[in-house]
Formats: structure tokens, sequence, C-alpha cells
């Protein structure tokens, strides 16, 4: 019973990812999710109050989503600022691949100022990459002196970026290019001339 209260849960929050991708947290009802989650409308509010609560639900989706991914990166590499580079091109095939990570971004968008369900994964990639952004200049990958408010906000434009190339019907294979080149154009302003120069900037 417990197993399938989990099965009925996990549907419905997919189906909400999916349906506030596609038609956005207001456009989206109850009727629609339940239905693209084959469940009725008692089942939902078993386990979701409100509408809200099933955004928020999602929210969290996407904030393990890009916890899990970064623990994984850092395992795989003793360097910070390759780690931060390989998240981007996580974000980029993500974006195309999870409804989950496109639906976060667009109820940051559509929720905000309305409550908190869109900003907790706002915050949530924001910290993960300026925190890797901190752990590389620890490391002393990056310049002496650089402020931190240039390259953070030179990674929230790059962000900004990849969702909007990552909506269009750019092949793959472009995408990745295209957020390698970013890179290819930010690392001698982050790292100066003197910093190391084998960061690889394509996927892995």
């Amino acid at each position: 019973m417990q197993e399938r209260s989990v099965i009925t849960c996990r549907r419905l929050v997919t189906a909400a990812a999916e349906l506030f991708d596609r038609k956005g947290y207001v456009n989206a009802t109850l009727g629609e999710i339940t239905g693209a989650a084959r469940v009725t409308k008692g089942a939902l509010y078993f386990h979701f109050a409100s509408k809200g609560e099933l955004a928020h639900a999602v929210q969290e989706q996407g904030c393990t989503l890009l916890a899990q991914s970064v623990d994984l990166l850092a395992a795989g590499s003793s360097s910070p600022l390759q780690t931060l580079i390989d998240f981007t091109h996580w974000l980029a095939r993500g974006l195309r691949e999870e409804a989950a990570l496109r639906a976060n971004f667009r109820l940051s968008r559509e929720l905000r100022g309305e409550d908190a369900a869109g900003s907790g994964f706002t915050e949530a990639w924001m910290t993960t990459a300026w925190s890797l952004l901190d752990r590389a200049g620890a490391a002393g990958e990056l310049r002496n002196g650089a402020d931190r408010a240039g390259p953070q906000t030179l990674l929230a434009a790059a962000v900004a970026c990849i969702e909007l190339l990552a909506a269009t019907d750019m092949p793959d294979e472009e995408l990745a290019a295209r957020v390698a080149a970013l890179w290819d154009l930010a690392l001698p302003g982050l790292v100066g001339p003197s910093g190391r120069t084998d960061y690889r900037t394509t996927p892995r």
C-alpha cells in the first residue's frame, strides 16, 4: 500500500512538471494534472492540499536533480572550476531531457513575488554555481583579486542564455558546442594570463 502511494505521488509530480512546463502554473489545471497522471482528484488531495503544494514538490524535485548532478560531477574531478563547466553542460542537456528543470525555471519567473514556490529553485542553482566559483577561488583557480560580483553575474547570464538556447530546435551537438564556446571566451578572463589552460570546455 505504501509503495502504491509513493508511485501515485511520483506520477502526480511528474505530470505537474510536464504541464507547468507546457502551459504555465496558472493555466495548468488540477483536472489536467490528475488526468495526465491517471489518478483521481481524491488521490491528488491525499498527497497535496493545493496546486501550490504540488508546485513546491516540483521545485523540490528540481533541486534534488541539481544537488545529485553536482555531487556526481564533483566526484569525478579535483577542480571546482571544471566541475562548474561540466555543470553548465549538464544543465543544457537536462533542460532538453527533464521537464522538472524546465518547469522550475518557468515557475521561478511566473511565481516571483507571489509566493516562494519558484524562488527555492532559483536560489538552489545560484547557490550551487556560486559555491563552485568560491571553491575555485579558494583552490587558486581564479585570477587574483577578482571581484566575486563579476564572475557571479557572468555565470547567471550564462545560465539564462543556456535556458534560452535549450528551448530552441537547434541540434544537441550545436547546443553543446555553444556552451563550450561560451567557456572558451570566459575562461581567460576568469583564470588570468598565468592560470591553468587545461580546462575541458566540451561535455564529458
